[in-house]
């Protein structure tokens, strides 16, 4: 069976990779295994200077990494330079911090000695989404490996490129044969490999249902997860907010990798006391954003990565407006080459539409007006999902406290929009998933949290 990349700008055929047969799934594996026996036995500091060298190769090789992100997915080209800095970011950050985050804990207790140690599990298999092909990739493998697991990856069908790439960038790194190591196959064969003895942990970006399925056959055979699934955000505009500030951020958090990013802002709530000068300059702005060619250095907005994307987010757009949703702008799939579609702006959004229960993963932006802060709480709550939320308002205090308090969410930002940070945990609740990524918390996830007591 062959996996094809496709060019979701042009429609063309990029590449075409033989997908590994059962044998090589085999050999992966074990190499992965093996690799696993001697690399766990590896100091901080052998582990840190390799992950300097994987940093400093992803920022000599950013303009061709970037160009091959915007080749294979759509990403405009300046977002692809930007995530290999932040993947080369997260390599820095784990090989500085980790020592000090895996360091014993003592504990006092009638013992003579008594502390919690942190041991390495194994081979992780992460399975990776398209959408970010080069970060969501590097925040698992890099504290995977510093903590001294191996990694295991099977990245998506239309990203085969990049994977390869960056299983390249260990090795040219100086880490061991079998340190990380790419399966070539489809979702197809993914529930044999998360069956296999030398698997030992499952981490997952991507859709609910997809998180469902992968969870379920974790489960069954008891192998720990970290789920990392769909998002709906609210960006909650109180009526105090700073309209230009609000509307700006917006616009950016709604655009970001062309709209195609589960943090990205999906659900604009909006005091209806400033509801229409937030559309009028939300709208402005929101047209302004060139839509084209990403490898083109003034495009913001890409094409959608697959043509089934594309036409699926036309119909959550038409079954919303029949529905009653008023279109403002866009909303309609482009009569050009490639798998376009416009920034989109939908309004008097209510539960019960596409908009309003789905997420858009698209340019398309939904806003719901509400009457006073008691009621965009309980709409930004109205979620099947919990991944992030956004509060714009000038009263900072009141922000944080709803930011803290009320919203129902793994990250709440305010008066700024959400975004990931190796020095954060990053994750969600409900239909978003569940587990944490980056920071201390983040680098456990995949550890034998081990007490030692001695008498």
């Amino acid at each position: 069976m062959k996996i094809t990349t496709i060019n979701p700008t042009t429609e063309e055929i990029l590449n075409e990779y033989q997908s590994f047969t059962p044998n090589q799934i085999s050999e992966s594996l074990k190499k992965s295994a093996n690799c696993f026996q001697s690399w766990r036995k590896t100091s901080f500091g052998y582990r840190a200077e390799l992950m300097f060298k994987a940093s400093d190769l992803l920022i000599s090789r950013k303009d061709e990494l970037a160009k091959l992100m915007t080749l294979e997915m759509g990403k405009p080209l300046a977002q692809g330079e930007a995530e290999a800095e932040k993947c080369a970011w997260a390599c820095r950050y784990y090989a500085e911090n980790t020592e000090s985050f895996l360091s014993d804990i003592p504990v006092q207790t009638e013992m003579s000695k008594s502390y919690v140690s942190f041991q390495p599990l194994g081979p992780v298999l992460a399975i990776m989404p398209w959408n970010f092909p080069f970060w969501q990739v590097f925040r698992f493998a890099v504290p995977a490996l510093m903590a001294g697991n191996t990694g295991v990856l099977k990245h998506s069908r239309n990203t085969m490129g990049c994977a390869i790439e960056i299983e390249k960038i260990f090795l040219d790194a100086g880490f061991p044969l079998g340190a990380f190591v790419n399966l070539v196959i489809g979702s197809e064969l993914v529930a044999k490999v998360i069956e296999s003895s030398e698997i030992k942990a499952v981490t997952m970006t991507g859709s609910t249902p997809a998180g469902q399925e992968v969870a379920s056959k974790a489960g069954s055979i008891l192998k720990k997860t970290v789920m990392e699934l769909g998002g709906s955000d609210p960006y909650i505009i109180l009526a105090d907010a700073d309209l230009e500030l609000a509307a700006e951020t917006c616009v950016n958090a709604r655009l970001i990798n062309s709209g195609q990013s589960c943090i990205a802002a999906k659900r604009f709530i909006v005091n209806e006391k400033i509801l229409n000068d937030f559309e009028e300059l939300f709208c402005d702005k929101m047209s302004k954003r060139i839509m084209g060619d990403p490898l083109d250095r003034n495009v913001s907005v890409g094409p959608q990565a697959r043509k089934d994307l594309q036409v699926d987010l036309q119909r959550q757009v038409d079954e919303s407006i029949k529905k009653e949703a008023k279109l403002l702008l866009g909303g309609e799939i482009p009569d050009t080459a490639g798998f376009f579609y416009p920034p989109s702006v939908l309004t008097n959004v209510s539960k019960g539409m596409p908009a309003y229960d789905e997420e858009l993963f698209g340019p398309v932006a939904a806003i719901i007006p509400v009457k006073n802060d008691k009621e965009a709480i309980r709409i930004a709550n109205n979620t099947e999902f919990g991944l992030g939320a956004a509060i714009f308002t000038s009263d900072i205090e009141k922000g944080e406290y709803l930011a803290r308090e009320e919203i129902q969410a793994g990250s709440c930002f305010v008066n700024e929009f959400v975004k990931s940070d190796p020095r954060l945990p990053f994750g969600g609740i409900n239909r978003s998933g569940y587990g944490r990524e980056l920071s201390d918390w983040g680098i456990r996830e995949f550890l034998n949290i081990k007490t030692v007591c001695i008498k």
